[in-house]
């Protein structure tokens, strides 16, 4: 009997161990894709990042021509032409 428990006591050690390599796999490769999925956000807000600049400067420019147009359609002389 003292051989069974032992047996079975072994066999629970083992797959107690066994559960714990796992499940460390299982967060070691949790972890990388959390990683993975970090990075690719950061490259993805600074690609928006460098075309909200590149908008940025097109608004700029058409904003100072909306305001020349403003000044041409407020001046009832026709001095500014």
């Amino acid at each position: 009997m003292r051989i069974v428990a032992v047996i079975v006591g072994s066999l629970l050690l083992l797959s107690g161990g066994a559960l714990v390599v796992v499940a460390d796999q299982q967060r070691v490769a949790a972890l990388e894709a959390a990683k993975a999925a970090v990075e690719k956000t950061r490259q993805e807000l600074a690609e928006l990042d460098d075309a909200n600049s590149d908008l940025e400067e097109t608004l700029a420019a058409l904003r100072a021509q909306i305001a020349e147009q403003e000044k041409q359609l407020a001046d009832m002389t026709g001095l500014l032409q």
